[in-house]
C-alpha cells in the first residue's frame, strides 16, 4: 500500500473539533480504533499481532526472538495535536516492511514495528506509560490507579479495552527481544529546517518532568467575600506561572510550561478552593531542571504563605539526560551517507528503552517547526525519505 493511502485511513479518527487538530488519547474510543486499523493493516501484511502485558502492540515479521531489530512509536496525541506525531512513526514501519518485502529481503533477524501505548500521557498523565511500564520505570500498581479527568483508571481503561491488568509491569523477556530499537517521528522543531536536511538523527533528549502543584485555599462566594478575607489560591497558582517563564529564562537551554491549570469547584461567581497546576519543565542537564523546579516551587510556596494558602508539590514523571548509543548512531548515519544529527526537548518512547536496549530515532522534517498544535507538518516527499531511510536502517540492523 502506499504512503497515501495509509495516511488517509487516520485522517478522519479523533478530529477535535473544538481545539482543532487530534485528540486520541489512552485506550478512549479515537485511540481504539486506530489500534484497530494497526491490527488490520498488520494481519494484511502476516504479520503476528499482539498485546503485551502493558496494552503495547507488537507486529512480528518472523518469530519474536532474541536480537529483533523493532521500530514503531505511538497512535495517541496530546489534545489537540498534530496528525504527525506517533503515527508517522507507525506508517513508515509498516511501509519499510513493505518495501523490504518488495525487495525480496529475507532479514536474518525478526523485525517487529511496535505501538506504544499513551506515549503523550494526554489521558492519565504519565507520559511514555507503556514503555514505562515495559522497562520497569514505573510502579505497576500506581499505574493501575492512575485516573483520567473523568475519574476513570487506567485499570478500567485496560479492562474496557479487553486487555488483562493483572500482571502490568516490567517485562523483562520482551525486553530482552529487542536487539535494536530505531524510532522515526517527525521533528519538534526546525532544527533539520536550518540544516536544509529532509531526514535526521537523534543525538540527545533534554532531561524533563512533569509536576503537579496543588494550592489550597478557602472556597467561598466571589461577591460576599470581602478581598481582606480571603485564602484564594488562585493568586498563589498564577504566580507559579510567571514564575516557570522567569525560572527558564534563567538556565540556558530550559524550559517551563503551565498548559493545564484546573480550579476546584470551577465555578465563575466562586473563590475556588484548590487549584491544580501541572508543570512540565526540562533543561540540558538534571541538575539544571531540578534548579528551575525548585525555584518555581520556591516562589509558588512564598506566594501561597502570603495569600493564607498551602501548597503540595507532586512528581509525576522524570526523565534524565537521554544521550542515544553513538555507536549505533554513527552506524546508522554511515548506513544513511552521512546525515545530520541533533539533539530535542521532546521525550519519546526511544529515550525510555535506550536505558535497556541500543537505541536511535529518526526525524523527518517540519517545515513550521509547530509541534503539539494542529500546524505540525510534514511535506509529502519528506515523510517519503523517511520511508527510505528506516528502510535501509532496517535492512541494515536485520541483515
Amino acid at each position: 500500500m502506499s504512503f497515501d493511502s495509509l495516511w488517509a485511513d487516520l485522517a478522519g479518527i479523533g478530529r477535535d473539533g473544538r481545539r482543532g487538530g487530534f485528540s486520541r488519547h489512552g485506550f478512549d474510543d479515537a485511540e481504539l480504533t486506530m489500534r484497530e486499523w494497526f491490527v488490520e493493516q498488520a494481519g494484511r501484511r502476516g504479520l503476528g499481532v499482539h498485546a503485551d502485558r502493558n496494552g503495547n502492540l507488537w507486529a512480528w515479521w518472523g518469530s519474536p526472538g532474541p536480537g529483533a531489530v523493532v521500530t514503531g512509536s505511538h497512535l495517541d496525541s496530546v489534545p489537540g495535536g498534530g496528525a504527525f506525531d506517533g503515527p508517522l512513526g507507525v506508517v513508515s514501519g509498516l511501509l519499510a516492511v513493505d518495501e523490504l518485502r518488495a525487495r525480496g529481503f529475507r532479514p536474518a533477524r525478526p523485525i517487529a514495528v511496535v505501538v506504544f501505548a499513551e506515549e503523550e500521557g494526554g489521558r492519565f498523565g504519565v507520559p511514555c506509560l507503556g514503555s514505562r511500564l515495559l522497562t520497569g520505570a514505573v510502579d505497576p500498581a500506581t499505574a493501575l490507579a492512575l485516573r483520567d479527568p473523568d475519574g476513570v483508571s487506567l485499570a478500567d481503561a485496560l479492562r474496557r479495552a479487553g486487555l488483562a491488568h493483572g500482571d502490568v509491569g516490567a517485562d523483562p523477556s520482551a525486553v530482552a527481544h529487542v536487539g535494536a530499537f530505531v524510532e522515526l517521528h517527525v521533528e519538534q522543531g526546525r532544527g533539520l529546517v536550518d540544516l536544509g536536511a529532509p531526514v535526521g538523527l537523534a543525538s540527545s533528549i533534554l532531561a524533563h518532568g512533569r509536576w503537579r502543584l496543588t494550592f489550597s485555599g478557602e472556597g467561598n462566594h466571589a461577591g460576599s467575600t470581602g478581598i481582606a478575607d480571603r485564602s484564594d489560591p488562585m493568586l498563589p497558582a498564577s504566580q507559579a506561572v510567571l514564575a516557570a517563564r522567569r525560572a527558564a529564562s534563567t538556565v540556558d537551554g530550559a524550559r517551563a510550561t503551565v498548559g493545564r491549570i484546573v480550579p476546584n469547584p470551577g465555578g465563575t461567581n466562586v473563590i475556588a478552593s484548590t487549584v491544580d497546576v501541572w508543570l512540565d519543565a526540562r533543561a540540558p542537564s538534571t541538575s539544571d531542571t531540578r534548579a528551575v523546579v525548585d525555584e518555581i516551587v520556591r516562589a509558588g510556596r512564598q506566594a501561597a504563605a502570603d495569600e493564607g494558602c498551602e501548597l503540595v508539590v507532586r512528581e509525576e514523571s522524570y526523565t534524565g539526560t537521554v544521550v542515544f548509543d553513538s555507536v549505533l548512531r554513527d552506524e546508522l548515519a554511515a548506513a544513511l551517507g552521512g546525515v545530520p544529527a541533533l539533539p530535542t526537548g521532546a521525550g519519546h518512547d526511544a529515550g525510555i528503552l535506550a536505558g535497556q536496549v541500543p537505541a536511535a530515532m529518526l526525524f523527518v522534517r517540519n517545515p513550521t517547526g509547530v509541534s503539539h498544535a494542529p500546524a505540525e507538518h510534514a511535506e509529502r516527499d519528506d515523510c517519503l525519505a523517511g520511508v527510505a531511510a528506516l528502510t535501509t536502517v532496517l535492512e541494515h540492523l536485520a541483515s
